[in-house]
């Protein structure tokens, strides 16, 4: 029987019921090097955040035992590579409290118990080097809250249209004001924070790098302020929820709205409607939890919806809570002097219980979903095939060592986690129980990644476990059904530009061609512009998903080089000018694409009199920069063509470009374009070792080329090349040298160790030895022997085999260019200036050792 007696009226939720096995487990857990005189401790209290771009960043306190003091460490890691922790001495002379990423994952708050706040940024855009730029303090006033201002985009998942066909059903941008704008609607960026004493305090970044900073106080009578949380309303105000750490105490709210007057900071704040937690009205548990631990509005951008977690020295209950708006009841005495009519009730904002757990052990921590799932009212009894969607879960963590998610309405259970020294089923046999030796070992901060597929916690060790939550949430759903809940949140990452490593996470050999081809479907139902859009995403999740099965492993490498050869194709046709200014709507890269798809002569330059040569004009300097890029796709046509007469082989790299039409037609583009400006200067033209002098290999190439694509251009309609076409292409390596293809290498991270489901141990600061590392045969090719030469991916150049430039590789797919450019040339610039920010399939960089190999 619910212990809240027969007057209440919340769905009571027993904490062990329907155990769901299988449903969470460990991927990895990565530890600290036990130094003699230092060594890190866990902080009190801990924090970590995880960032859309699926970097975790955590603190520990670095005690050294000879001078006996304490360093206040923030660490950051990626999920891919997590021993490659970037390690920084935050400079806060406090406890850190608080850590917030912002909603592009670049930059990162971290603020004390001393009032300090300091905002970090990458360094050159790498993930492994911070800097701290600017900030802004309450002196001596501990942070108990922290958020980035809310930018006003919000994209919401429908989770029952999953199926739909139409990316615009399935996400759907919500009408979401942003906390503060700047002249034009430009969302204002900032931060706002809470202090103990009751102050709120917010910092204004303006365009010209000053900080705008105003504090105030939350209500006139200022009052010790335990816990806070901060979220944000759809009108563009800022709710701020407070608890003094007594459950005997209300839990205020206030709403803060932000403006700028005169060129300062201004902010007004006014009291909403406060709550006292249900266990403490409750005659039957009055004074059974003295204390409220947690108070975490339900998502940053849902004011209405509130969890809170009273607590006493062994157990705890958990209780969630909605702000409705309700009709006030009038006196019938009113009600004849002036009667209501219609709407025109008078209404009240009123907290009622939605839920509330029964008795629980100690909670540590608590972790919330970050998927805004568009909720509505029947949400408490959904729907079976998403009542175990990932996101409607939050998790959380008990000194016993175990996790828990349960239903961030209902609070009813949906999976469980058993951490070595935490409670067992029943039914396990007494001899596998570890005997517990010491304190327990639990999460004392933990985070869920942006799908809710993964969950990082940081324990009383101060070690990074890594767990994979399933989809189905360890029910027994058909494999149809994990498979789409996995393939809807693919496109949400490809619509939103968030990492999907996550999702990665779940992904089984068997599963990938299958994701492949649905997920290419998806996209191709959807309109031009969009397809346009997300043309590079789709290939590079195409190719981190098919790094995870053997038989799929060669096209990791077409993939990259398809990513490779649409940013060449776009930097190329951007540097035609059109002859005169008053031209057609056409751009002259437009009109080349529309000449060389009507007119199908093998002639290359039959093709190149119908083009208007005096639009291909560039300078001298400018074309001589630019031959690495023209010698790749000169040398990839070669290699094409020259692997068609074993094309029976999937596990040849460029395999599935022999019957890529649109590929091979943007080769034959590029062909055109090369073979122009190589009239005006021969020396840019690609270079081939043929056995003939006389013999005009690129005119060979272009015929060749011209009619393997006749064969496939229309999609629908691929008709396999004829005897001859193989046969001369059979003839090529009698005729040019065939180039070796520098491939990417195969990816040092982590996710091809997770697959056969068993936990990898790491350490922080060691990579790991490619022991039990599924590596066959086959992936000989892509490996590179130490001493061979090194190549900068981007770049085309030879950095040769101990290169001495510093350079920088991609965290998803191993790319590496030089951190510095050796060009001077605007175009080259240019075209460096594409991967500043990120690699060719959209992963961060992070920058290598001198030394690597």
């Amino acid at each position: 029987g619910c212990a809240h007696g027969p007057r209440c009226d919340s769905p009571c939720v027993a904490p062990r019921q329907d155990r769901a096995p299988g449903a969470m487990d460990l991927a990895y857990v990565c530890e600290w090097e036990k130094k003699p005189k230092s060594n890190h401790c866990p902080s009190i209290p801990l924090v970590c955040a995880w960032s859309c771009r699926n970097l975790i960043a955590f603190t520990t306190d670095l005690r050294n035992e000879e001078e006996k003091d304490l360093t206040h460490m923030v660490h950051i890691i990626d999920t891919e590579h997590p021993w490659d922790v970037y390690s920084v001495n935050s400079g806060h002379t406090e406890v850190i409290t608080c850590l917030e990423w912002d909603q592009s994952g670049s930059r990162l708050l971290s603020a004390d118990a001393d009032g300090h706040i300091k905002c970090w940024s990458m360094t050159d855009h790498l993930a492994n080097s911070w800097e701290n730029t600017v900030g802004s303090v309450v002196e001596g006033d501990p942070v108990v809250a922290l958020s980035w201002l809310h930018n006003g985009v919000k994209l919401a998942l429908h989770v029952e249209k999953s199926g739909a066909s139409n990316f615009g059903e399935k996400f759907s941008r919500v009408k979401f004001s942003p906390s503060l704008t700047l002249f034009g609607g430009k969302p204002m960026e900032g931060w706002i924070a809470v202090t103990i004493s009751g102050l709120v305090t917010v910092s204004l970044l303006k365009p010209n790098g000053q900080v705008l900073t105003a504090t105030e106080s939350l209500c006139r009578l200022r009052c010790r302020v335990a816990l806070a949380d901060v979220a944000f309303t759809g009108g563009g105000n800022i709710v701020v929820a407070t608890s003094d750490g007594s459950s005997t105490s209300p839990v205020q709210f206030y709403k803060v709205c932000v403006s700028v007057v005169n060129e300062k900071c201004k902010i007004d704040t006014e009291i909403l409607p406060s709550l006292f937690m249900r266990c403490t009205t409750d005659p039957a548990r009055k004074d059974k939890y003295p204390a409220i631990t947690h108070l975490k509005f339900l998502a940053r951008d849902m004011s209405e919806q509130v969890l809170l977690c009273a607590s006493n020295q062994n157990n705890s209950i958990v209780e969630c809570w909605s702000l409705r708006k309700e009709g006030l009841p009038v006196n019938n005495i009113f009600q004849q002097i002036s009667p209501v009519v219609g709407d025109k009730q008078p209404m009240i904002l009123k907290w009622r219980i939605l839920s509330a757990t029964n008795d629980l052990d100690r909670v540590s921590a608590v972790a919330l979903p970050k998927l805004p799932i568009s909720l509505t009212n029947t949400d408490l009894k959904v729907a079976n095939d998403t009542k175990f969607f990932p996101g409607l879960g939050l998790a959380l963590a008990f000194h016993d060592g175990s996790v828990h998610i349960v239903h961030r309405l209902s609070l009813q259970m949906m999976a469980v986690f058993y951490g070595s020294s935490s409670q067992r089923p029943v039914d396990e046999p007494s001899l596998k129980r570890p005997r517990a030796a010491g304190p327990l070992v639990h999460f004392k901060a933990m985070q869920l990644s942006w799908t809710s597929l993964a969950l990082a916690g940081v324990d009383s060790h101060g070690k990074l476990s890594m767990l994979r939550i399933s989809p189905s949430m360890g029910h027994v759903l058909d494999m149809n059904m994990s498979l789409r809940h996995l393939l809807f949140l693919l496109e949400y990452c490809m619509v939103t530009g968030y990492d999907w490593w996550d999702i990665l996470l779940h992904v089984q050999p068997s599963m990938v061609q299958n994701l492949v081809e649905k997920l290419h479907e998806e996209y191709m139902r959807q309109n031009a512009a969009l397809q346009q859009v997300l043309s590079t995403r789709i290939v590079a999740m195409k190719a981190s998903l098919c790094k995870l099965s053997s038989s799929t492993i060669a096209r990791v490498c077409d993939y990259h080089a398809k990513l490779f050869l649409i940013a060449i194709s776009c930097t190329l046709k951007s540097l035609l000018r059109p002859h005169f200014l008053n031209t057609p709507d056409k751009s002259p890269g437009d009109r080349l694409t529309e000449i060389c798809s009507k007119i199908t002569d093998v002639d290359i330059d039959k093709v190149m009199i119908n083009l208007k040569t005096e639009e291909f004009v560039l300078e001298m300097t400018t074309l001589q920069s630019l031959q690495q890029l023209i010698q790749w796709v000169g040398d990839f046509v070669l290699y094409l063509l020259a692997s068609l007469p074993n094309q029976g082989s999937p596990v040849r790299p460029g395999h599935s470009f022999l019957r890529d039409g649109a590929s091979l037609g943007m080769f034959r583009e590029l062909m055109v374009v090369i073979r122009i400006w190589g009239l005006l200067k021969p020396s840019c033209l690609p270079v081939y070792t043929a056995t003939s002098d006389t013999q005009d290999s690129m005119s060979l190439l272009f015929r060749l080329l011209t009619k393997l694509w006749l064969c496939c251009r229309e999609e629908n309609h691929i008709t396999e090349p004829d005897d001859t076409l193989i046969d001369e292409c059979c003839l090529l390596p009698s005729q040019l040298l065939i180039p070796n293809i520098d491939w990417l290498p195969i990816n040092d991270g982590i996710i091809s160790k997770l697959q056969n489901k068993q936990l990898v141990r790491l350490q922080f600061g060691k990579a790991p030895g490619l022991v039990g590392h599924t590596v066959s045969s086959q992936f000989d090719a892509f490996v590179r022997a130490p001493g061979q030469p090194k190549i900068d991916h981007l770049r085309r150049l030879h950095l040769g085999a101990y290169p001495t430039e510093e350079c920088k590789s991609c965290t998803r797919c191993g790319c590496v260019t030089m951190l510095k450019s050796p060009n001077k040339v605007t175009a080259v610039k240019q075209w460096e200036q594409r991967w500043i920010k990120n690699c060719l399939c959209g992963g961060l960089w992070r920058k290598m050792p001198l030394s690597y190999s």
